[in-house]
Formats: C-alpha cells, structure tokens, sequence
C-alpha cells in the first residue's frame, strides 16, 4: 500500500513550458548550458491529501524526481521557482532536458515546451481619439472616467512619484481588490495610493536564465528602470497632467484613456527581456487581485497556443471576464509579422496622428529634405552649412559596420565636426547619435532602410539629428557621391520646426506596425484594430534619459516614443471605459464594440496610407479599422463569444484533446464541436476564409454568425455586402428585426468564388465588408478572401 501511495503522488499532469531564448549574452548561455525553466501544469485535484499545499506536492515530486536522475541537483532542497492558482494549475522549476524527458514519459504529463524569452514593443492621441474632457455626454461621461475599474500593466514596472499616478480626489480603493503593492530596492510599500492601488514583481524566471541580477543596473523591485512601463500606464490610465511637454515638444496637457482607473503594475521584464515563467505568474496574480483588464505590450512569438505562455496566461485571464488587450508587434511592414494573435486577446497595430515633429535636412545644393525629430538643443548655428559624410563612405570605417554607425566603428578622422548619415539598422537609432557624438560628430542623419520605407519616427536625440525616409536616404547618398566626385564637399544643415498640429493624412498605418494574416489561424483575422501608436507623449521616470541610452543624463517628467506598445495601452484605456459604462459586457463583446464601429479613412476622407509606401492600405495592415472610441460606447450589435466557443474553436483548429486542455483547463468534447464547420465559424466581428485552390474551378464556405441587441428595442437592421472583388457574397436572412434588447439573432454568410490563376505557391487577397444598420447604428464586420495555390 505504501509503495502504490509513493507511485500516486509522484504521477501527475505537467506542462512544460522549456526555454526556446536566443541567446541575449554570453554569461546566460553559459548559466543555461544544462538546465532551462519549465513550466509545469497540474492536474489541480489529483493533490493526494496527505499534503497540506498543492507547493509541498509540486517539491516532493520534483525531489523524488531528481534522485532518479545520477547527479541531478541533490543538494538543492527546492527548485520551484513559481506556483500558479488562477490563471494556470502549477507551477515553474529549472530542470535538466533528462528530467523534462522523464518527466514528459509519465502517463499524466501532458505537454513539453521550451520558455520562451519576450520583449517590449516600443497626449494629443486623447483629441484625435474624439474624447472630450467635458460636457454632459460620451464615453467619459457615460463611464465616470473609468472610476473603480481596475488595469493591470505587465510591463517594466513604474514611478509611482509621478503627477500622471497621483491620486488626487479618487474615491477608495475599490472593496473587490485583493492586490497587494510589494515593497523592495527603490520601492517603498507606501509607494501605492488610491489611483496606483497595486504593484508586484516577478524575477525568478528572469533570474534563473541568467543568474541574479545586477542590482547597481536594476531595482528588485516594481520600480522601473527602463521607462517602458511607466509611458505604458499613463497612457492607459494616466491622470491629467498641465503642462507637459518633453524636451519642450507636445506641449499642453497630458492624459491617459482611462484617467480615473485605477493601476496595477506587473514587473516581468529587465535587461534581457521578459520570461514566460513570470509573465504567466503575472497573469496568475492580476487576475485573483481583480484586475478588470491585462494591458501587455510584449511581443510575442508565434506558436500554437497550447505552446504560448500568453495565450495560455490569456484563456483563463478571458474565462475570467478579464479584458486582455497585446501589443501586435513591430515586424511591419513584411507581412505575417503579427503576434498575440489567439482570438481571446485583441491584437493592436498602430497609426499616427495628426501631430508631427518635423525637422529638415537642408543639403548644400539647395534641396530641402523632410524629416522628423525631437531635440531640445543646444543646436548647430542657425543657417550655417556644416560638412556632411556618409558613415559607409571609403574612409569612414569598416563600410558595413560604419554605414550602421555601430560602437566603435567609425573613424574620428573621418567624422569629426561633420553631420554624418548613419543607416538604420541594428543598434537603436539614438545609440547611433552616441556613436557619433563619441567619434567628434556635430550632428546624425538617419537614413531608412528598404525594408523600413518611408515610415518615420521621431526620436529623442542627445545631439542635432533627424530621420529621413528610404527614398531620401538614397537622395543624399547620391547628393555626397556627386559632391565628392566634383571636389566640392558636400554640407548640410538642420531646420527644428517644434510641434505641428492639423497634420494630413492621418491617420496611417505605421512602418513598423506587424501586419497580417494570421500566422497560426489565418481564419481570424489580425490584428485586430490599430490606435495611435506613433509619437505619443506620456510619463517617464527620473532616472532614465529620454533617449533610454546609459550616457543620457537629461530628466523629463514625460517622454515621446512609438510603437504598438504605445498603442496597446489606448485599447486597454478604453476598454476600462467601455467596461464601466457596461459592466454587463464580456471582454468579447467589448471587443467586438471597437472593432465593429472602427474606421477605415483619414482625416481626407479616403482609404487610410501604409506609411511605408504611401499607398492605400488594407485589412491586412489595419484589421477592422481605427478605434472610435465614441461610437464603441454604443455600437448597436455586438458578436459576443464564451470559453465553450473558443473551446470549439480549438477543436475546429484540429487541436487535440489533449493541447485544448492546457489552453482551457477542461477535457474538451469536439465531436459537437466539429459538426459546426471549420475554425472560422467562431463567432468573430471579422469573417476571414481561406480557399486552396488544388485544381478546383469553384470553391464556397459559409459563415454562421450570431449578434446580440445593445441597441434599441425593436430596431431593425439590414444588410448591405460590399464584396471581394471577383467573390460572390449571399446574407441569409438580409433583415434581422429585433424585439428587445439583450435578443440574439443569427445569419448565414456564403461566399464562393471560381479559381484564378496563380503561381504553384502563391496567394492574393481580396477584402469586402458586410453592415448591418438601423439607421442609427453601422456594425461593419470586414470580410477576407485568401486565394492560394499549394506547390
């Protein structure tokens, strides 16, 4: 009997989750040469009673595991690194690949994954945006600000002494939180206030890839030594702040989306990125503090989701009614650059707004170039022509490594006292101004690469410098070549022009911003909407300059920096206010809202540009459209989705049993599931169908669709589909007649389309919309049609 009881407690349901990092330096592969952090999911009831703690359950298992392992950590007591409750059943531990593989053989585990290593994707957007910060109606109103709706950041951690986290005429600390604000290095216990009403940090997994931290580098901690974090909450939540301005840019006054919501800060990334072990540790813990929404601008990795810390960490946030909104990434403009996509998270891109910071490149021969930049000065003589290189030129360096001004490889001789154009690349951008100014530099041009554009980005510069666009790179390029070839040296000279408001077009999808489709499901489409995500002013700590870069010893209360980073939290602002101001609403139907009333045109009138070309851009690029947050406040009709419809979802994905129960924590039944179609039948705002061509003349799918009335009782809605190009789109029925509000009524898509001719192994795109209107409210859903011809 004793021997069958050993037996039961040590066989149990694990999923690992293994480190698949790159290697971020050299002393942390050397720390990772045997062993990596797993993560490891427990069958929650299997716990035999004689334990007291699911955690002295998980540390008998692992050290009865070790010793069946010759040499096999037998002085350590406990590997555990974290435990999880909420969110996820189990727990982290470093182990070896023999133990992972021992583990994975048992009859109960389940799954056995590499960790993976994440990193961050780095208030005029309030105006653009449409909210008002007066008057007797709209979102801010209507939802008291945001008031006792709670945010939690997972980010870099914050500065709680800044004015945008003050706590200023805030009611108490809403009864439902069960939060706790931790203290350590930097960071007192009475950090937190009524608005900042949480702060925890997670490092163990950080610590275990690399070994302890330095703490003369960073704060063990949630105080924030990047800044990344604390920009990423005050533009969610960040209270009004007047004036404000960086390096005197932006000025006026600064708010966040939400800005009497209260804050949670999540510390999971440090120096060398973010870890799934503590990522998902943060999930666990915002969400049985009572978090209202999960704000994650950390970009992620695109694996099936049963291998996704975040899609897994986001499932049971989402089976939780927690609204959890990520960052797309930054891979634009390439295509299948988008991550985050599991379709309980909203995916957000960014575009810009109608504000820019324009600074000219004035060259020798009379041309005026355009560029954009942030520099408070001291500046170069007005009007005064300085010589002008190109760090790749014969003489400048090494050629490639110079061309990308890279540490140490320009030649002083070469630079000294001139501007130089560095090409973009590699090391950040303002790192290159460093580099420059280190070598006798006056002054940068940085010039795009192809692959960036025309896409510009304005950055904080620690000496006179400017970004310019591929095309204009190329300009100048040629502009020196020529100059050089005629003896005449070629100069240049710098025009700041400050602030410009009423900018045309905007908005536009940014160069970076990752676009799709979707890597893993290409039937939901992502991302999901676009925000403002370019140049966006927000808070930033004291002790890091506001290029980020070690040298930079200039303080600024606020910051401006771009990315969907920057976008992600403006969803997460807005979700705050939509929940308030419908506390009924599920983190799909608040999706839904702002991706059924987004738009699709610029400040002209026409089809959003892709700022990398200047063309029109597509659903690819931007998803549904644009936020509007005013519109999502009330938005007619809602597609509503429930955990058994994504579990359904999975098993239409051809998900196993087993992979959907580390996504949702439940033995699934597909075989209802599976009678209901394919993946694309969940009930998404968007519709996306893939045809595969293999010969066939005519292709046709369906969609069935269910929406719920939010709007007015007895309103009536018809259809009207705006269909692909070449693409027969029928609606069944074309009327949908409401008699109360909260009914739900359901409709049938068929689309068919004859085969076109293409390439062994090419594909297009084709995009249409189909609305529903009662006169009052327009829900548009885009419609997408994938034409592919297999090998």
């Amino acid at each position: 009997m004793a021997a069958s009881a050993f037996f039961f407690i040590h066989t149990f349901i694990f999923l690992l989750v293994i480190s698949i990092t790159p290697d971020v330096s050299s002393s942390s592969s050397s720390v990772n040469t045997e062993s990596k952090t797993f993560i490891v999911q427990v069958q929650h009831e299997a716990k035999p009673s004689i334990f007291v703690s699911h955690k002295l359950w998980y540390e008998s298992s692992l050290a009865s595991l070790s010793v069946t392992v010759t040499g096999s950590h037998p002085e350590e007591t406990s590997r555990i690194i974290h435990t999880y409750d909420t969110v996820f059943h189990g727990f982290a531990a470093k182990l070896s690949p023999l133990e992972a593989e021992n583990l994975q053989s048992l009859s109960h585990v389940i799954a056995v994954i590499p960790e993976q290593v994440r990193h961050l994707q780095t208030t005029r957007s309030r105006e653009f945006l449409g909210l008002k910060n007066s008057g007797n109606a709209g979102l801010l109103k209507e939802s008291d600000f945001g008031s006792d709706l709670v945010i939690g950041v997972i980010d870099t951690g914050i500065w709680p002494e800044r004015q945008s986290f003050n706590d200023r005429d805030l009611g108490s600390v809403p009864a439902k939180w069960k939060g706790q604000c931790v203290a350590g290095k930097g960071f007192a216990g009475s950090s937190c206030n009524r608005k900042l009403i949480g702060a925890r940090f997670f490092c163990n997994g950080y610590e275990a890839a690399n070994g302890k931290m330095n703490e003369s580098t960073e704060y063990r901690s949630p105080r924030d030594s990047d800044g990344h974090g604390t920009h990423t909450a005050s533009i969610a939540a960040g209270r009004y702040v007047f004036p404000a301005s960086a390096l005197g840019y932006a000025r006026g006054m600064a708010a966040g989306m939400a800005p009497k919501a209260r804050l949670a800060a999540y510390k999971v990334c440090w120096n060398s990125g973010c870890y799934d072990s503590d990522i998902l540790a943060a999930f666990d813990a915002a969400v049985a503090d009572g978090v209202d929404v999960v704000s994650l601008s950390v970009g992620g990795v695109v694996v099936p989701y049963y291998l996704d810390a975040i899609a897994i960490g986001a499932f049971g946030a989402s089976n939780s009614g927690v609204f959890v909104s990520a960052s797309a990434g930054n891979g634009g403009p390439g295509g299948l650059t988008v991550t985050n996509v599991a379709p309980w998270v909203t995916t957000v891109g960014a575009g810009t707004i109608d504000r820019d910071f324009p600074a000219d490149v004035k060259l020798g021969n009379g041309k005026t170039i355009p560029g954009v930049s942030i520099y408070g000065g001291p500046g170069l003589t007005p009007g005064r022509l300085y010589p002008l290189v190109y760090a790749g030129s014969e003489g400048g360096g090494d050629g490639y490594s110079s061309s990308l001004c890279l540490e140490g490889s320009l030649d002083p001789n070469f630079v000294k006292n001139k501007i130089v154009l560095c090409d973009r690349g590699i090391n950040s951008r303002a790192t290159k101004g460093e580099v420059v100014k280190k070598a006798g530099g006056i002054g940068m041009i940085l010039a795009n690469g192809v692959f960036d554009g025309e896409g510009l980005v304005a950055d904080c510069h620690i000496l006179p410098a400017t970004a310019v666009g591929a095309a204009n790179g190329d300009e100048i390029r040629k502009y020196i070549s020529m100059a050089s070839k005629s003896h005449s040296p070629a100069t240049a000279t710098f025009e700041f022009k400050g602030t410009r408001l009423g900018v045309k077009p905007a908005p536009v999808v940014a160069s970076f911003s990752a676009r799709g489709p979707n890597p893993e499901t290409p039937e939901i489409l992502k991302p999901d909407v676009i925000a403002p995500g370019v140049n966006i002013l927000a808070a930033w700590p004291d002790n890091v300059g506001p290029s980020g870069i070690p040298s930079d010893k200039r303080k600024t209360e606020f910051n401006i920096l771009s990315g969907t980073s920057m976008a992600c939290p403006h969803v997460s602002g807005l979700a705050a206010l939509l929940k308030a101001a419908h506390p009924e609403w599920s983190p799909a139907a608040i999706r839904s809202a702002l991706m059924t009333s987004a738009y699709i045109v610029d400040n002209r009138g026409e089809t959003m540009l892709d700022e990398s070309t200047g063309n029109t851009s597509s659903v690819l690029d931007f998803g549904s459209g644009h936020v509007h947050p005013e519109k999502a406040m009330n938005p007619g009709l809602i597609y509503d989705i429930t955990s058994y419809d994504y579990v359904d979802f999975l098993c239409n994905s051809n998900y196993t049993t087993k992979n959907i129960q580390v996504i949702a924590r439940k033995v699934a039944d597909c075989s209802g599931a599976k009678k209901a179609g394919h993946a694309g039948n969940l009930n998404y705002p968007s519709l996306s169908v893939v045809f595969q061509q293999y010969g066939k003349n005519k292709m046709s799918t369906h969609f069935i669709r269910t929406v719920t009335n939010v709007g007015d009782p007895n309103s009536v809605y018809q259809v009207t589909i705006r269909p692909p190009s070449g693409i027969a789109v029928t609606v069944e029925p074309e009327k949908l007649a409401f008699r109360r509000v909260g009914q739900k009524l359901s409709f049938l898509v068929r689309v068919q389309s004859m085969a076109i001719k293409l390439s062994p192994g090419s594909s297009t795109v084709k995009s249409g919309s189909i609305v529903w209107s009662d006169g009052k409210h327009t829900v548009t859903s885009p419609l997408v049609v994938t034409m592919q011809q297999p090998l």
